[in-house]
């Protein structure tokens, strides 16, 4: 074993994924599964069918306490937190002064605090940033000590509330606690694959036997990290560090709708986060963007990495390729990528160099599979 490996941190299922034969790869500065025997198109083509399970504890957990810790994050994202109201979550972004991003996270207001889950490749970054921004506002507590899974999928559901009973009474964007053999567990309706499904916070100690209990449901199966990233290009998402990341801005990114009106236009609430002035600039126009994040297909059946160049079809640079692989789903190559605004509308044809060849490509809507987030009871 290299010194490299032998510095990768383990979380708390490390041995359960040995167990059960995953290939582990370095990921985040931890070991984490890439895929199991079973390989990677089946696991992506389980979690469409029916459910998977994804051990996600290299993610960030931490709790913001007291009462200005709302007021006092909000002042680090361009979202509304003040207004989020008991028991709903929402996706974030902190910003830098210059209106980039630093990173992407989902937070709840759990009444008694915000519970926040940041990126495990930034996590320590964050922590640092949010404890010297808003640290003397309020307690930034982190909570390493936790496991954090993600059961996806139609059927994840009905596995979760066999373990959990009255987990079904969430919707997408909820959470709640609940209690599993005397262990307390905060569980979300949201993921990261388009599908149905839950992200659930566990002690650390006890994430092998929670995890055991949902691989017992006959729905579950195991899923690393492979699927995981052709799930969530399929559903049309952003990955930190491919996608997004200091050099992008949410309006370039395509991700406006999580910036709420309160935080946009008039009252005393609208901008007074980081890079305000530059992100209303491109809001409204005044300042023009020089690249948007777009859907791709293409035209062959060739697939079309990150960092492939994106070309107009007389053969000029028009951008970069950021995410890319053969959606299993929609049985196409899908990417995503940034081009001038120009080449931004949907139908779009460019072209990406594929190994010194152009490769026909055309700018599509997302998400490429349609999300089936659990929304209620249909009317």
């Amino acid at each position: 074993m290299s010194a490299a490996q032998e510095e990768l941190q383990k979380t708390p299922l490390h041995a359960l994924h040995q167990e059960l034969g995953a290939r582990m790869v370095p990921f985040a500065g931890y070991s984490m599964p890439v895929q199991y025997p079973a390989g990677l198109m089946a696991e992506h083509h389980h979690t469409r069918a029916a459910a998977g399970l994804f051990d996600v504890s290299h993610m960030g957990q931490l709790r913001l306490v007291g009462p200005d810790a709302a007021a006092a994050f909000e002042t680090l994202m361009p979202v509304d937190v003040i207004g989020l109201a008991p028991g709903k979550q929402r996706y974030g972004l902190l910003l830098t002064d210059e209106g980039t991003i630093i990173d992407d996270l989902m937070f709840v207001n759990r009444g008694d605090d915000l519970f926040v889950i940041v990126n495990g490749a930034c996590k320590a970054g964050d922590l640092r940033h949010i404890q010297e921004r808003i640290g003397g506002r309020c307690q930034v507590v982190p909570l390493p000590d936790r496991g954090l899974l993600a059961l996806q999928g139609p059927q994840a559901v009905d596995a979760l509330k066999r373990v959990v009973p009255g987990v079904e009474q969430l919707v997408f964007m909820t959470g709640a606690a609940f209690t599993w053999q005397g262990n307390d567990l905060f569980i979300t309706r949201s993921g990261y694959t388009g599908e149905d499904g839950f992200e659930i916070s566990v002690p650390g100690a006890q994430a092998e036997a929670f995890a055991r209990a949902l691989l017992a449901q006959p729905e579950v199966k195991p899923i690393g990290l492979g699927a995981r990233n052709s799930l969530r290009l399929e559903a049309g998402l952003c990955l930190y560090g491919n996608d997004i990341d200091t050099t992008t801005t949410p309006v370039e990114a395509g991700l406006t709708w999580a910036i709420q009106k309160v935080r946009r236009t008039g009252g005393a609430r609208a901008g007074g986060f980081p890079g305000a002035q530059r992100l209303l600039a491109q809001l409204d126009g005044s300042e023009p963007l020089a690249r948007k994040r777009v859907g791709l297909v293409a035209l062959e059946r060739v697939p079309v990495r990150e960092h492939a160049e994106l070309q107009d079809v007389g053969g000029g640079r028009a951008g970069e390729v950021t995410s890319g692989l053969l959606g299993p789903t929609i049985d196409k190559p899908v990417a995503m990528g940034y081009v001038p605004p120009s080449l931004a509308v949907p139908g779009t044809r460019v072209q990406a160099v594929v190994r010194g060849k152009p490769v026909p490509m055309e700018v599509s809507a997302m998400p490429f599979v349609p999300n089936r987030y659990f929304r209620g009871p249909a009317a």
